[in-house]
């Protein structure tokens, strides 16, 4: 009889899963509490795999052999539990995918970055002319690309959540951004939980692996020697120290290993630190993997950027619109305030995922000439920001946040959307959220 695989979760990830399962002749069931978009009801459909939706029926679920289990869903939901009762193993479409592909893996993960990183490295591989997919939390699913295409490399960008549920996976190149509070809620505010599941990107690699990290991150130094690590270090930075992969001096970025050589920092294609740091991540990772430094040189002079993430929306009466709603987390917001060279109305706030925003307190003095609270529930923030000073509008739609910060922003000024919190209190997602954005602002 075949193994019966069991998969929670309908969307990108959990239909990938679902097809590869059938592909590879598993007793194949898929269950989702919520409703299943029409798009993956079809792909599920046109390859006669069973699935059922707004439930999860337990006498088709807790006879599993495997579960494949959605990242978005927390480890303390009802079914997961009862599945772990049985003793039934739970595992990522990651990890699932991992088994039935010898392509080499560029795996990407960080508090924030890892997007642009990752979009930035497969940008290069695709230049270099290699055979690349591009997975995890952008594109078609990994799981989905296994079971279709024959990449011979995979650029896959790892949140938390789906390491968590990783055990044999192999990351031939791990890339490790930064480590800064996030998804704290899902970690028992316990912030060694989410360390220990972003270091788990290299836990099987082996002494032909690569290990990219930032340098100066004080977590990954505190962290780096408890987890035993067998592949070779490339570390990357501001400063040069011993070891450097990479580094930045005279404004030019240096890269060292394995082939040296320069760049002119103004050259690059992103602006800003951080942009910086991803950039000396993606050119790292394109040496490891033979690329000629011509072309990682041009790659990096000419990427287009993300959606969502720092993208210049518009300039209307000489006010720049920038939609950042990609910045989930404090960290993230601090980055965008960072780059920031002109005065700034932030538009900030949603799903409060346990922020501290002690962190960017200082930059809102130094660049913020007014603040627009985004929100159900905007409590946490009068309480933090009023007391600087600032004017302050509080709206509960998009339409209100761009009206206010149109009434506040003035010419020279720039409009930044940059949230710091998650959008599941008026929006979809923050990729609904931007959308809003652009939309509004084009409209003024």
């Amino acid at each position: 009889m075949a193994k019966r695989i069991v998969i929670l979760g309908a969307g990108e990830s959990g239909t990938g899963a679902a097809i590869l399962a059938k592909k590879q002749g598993f007793d194949t069931f898929v269950s989702d509490m919520s409703a299943i978009k029409d798009n993956y009801k079809t792909m599920l459909d046109e390859r006669g795999i069973e699935w059922e939706e707004k439930q999860h029926t337990e006498s088709l679920i807790l006879n599993a052999d495997e579960v494949i289990k959605s990242p978005g869903i927390p480890n303390e939901a009802p079914i997961i539990v009862k599945i772990k009762a049985q003793g039934i193993p739970i595992i990522s479409e990651i990890e699932f995918a991992g088994r039935y592909t010898n392509a080499k893996m560029i795996c990407i993960t960080g508090s924030n970055g890892k997007t642009t990183t990752t979009s930035l490295i497969y940008h290069i591989f695709k230049k270099a002319g290699l055979n690349v997919g591009l997975a995890g939390n952008i594109g078609h699913s990994l799981a989905y690309q296994v079971a279709e295409f024959n990449y011979d490399y995979y650029v896959i960008e790892l949140s938390s959540f789906q390491l968590d549920n990783m055990y044999n996976f192999h990351a031939n190149i791990a890339v490790l951004m930064n480590i800064t509070p996030d998804h704290l809620d899902r970690y028992n505010h316990d912030m060694q939980n989410y360390v220990d599941a972003k270091f788990r990107i290299i836990q099987n690699q082996t002494n032909e692996d690569a290990f990219i990290f930032w340098n100066e991150d004080p977590i990954i130094q505190k962290e780096l020697h408890k987890y035993g690590i067998h592949g070779h270090y490339y570390p990357f930075g501001e400063k040069n120290a011993k070891g450097m992969a990479a580094y930045i001096e005279n404004e030019q970025v240096h890269f060292i290993e394995p082939i040296a050589f320069n760049m002119e920092q103004e050259e690059l294609a992103l602006t800003g630190t951080h942009n910086l740091f991803n950039s000396m991540a993606a050119g790292i990772s394109a040496n490891l993997a033979g690329i000629q430094k011509e072309c990682i040189r041009e790659a990096l002079c000419d990427f287009q950027g993300v959606e969502h993430r720092l993208e210049k929306v518009c300039r209307v009466k000489g006010v720049d619109y920038i939609n950042d709603s990609k910045a989930t987390n404090v960290n993230s917001c601090w980055y965008a305030l960072q780059s920031m060279k002109t005065k700034t109305i932030l538009i900030l706030g949603g799903k409060d995922k346990g922020n501290d925003y002690t962190e960017i307190a200082d930059l809102v003095k130094e660049k913020c000439t007014g603040l627009i609270y985004l929100g159900v529930n905007n409590e946490k923030l009068h309480q933090f920001f009023d007391g600087f000073g600032l004017p302050v509008a509080d709206v509960q739609s998009m339409q209100d946040a761009v009206d206010a910060a149109y009434k506040m922003a003035k010419k020279g000024e720039t409009v930044l959307l940059s949230p710091c919190c998650a959008s599941f209190d008026l929006f979809n997602s923050y990729e609904d959220r931007g959308e809003q954005f652009k939309k509004c602002v084009r409209n003024l």
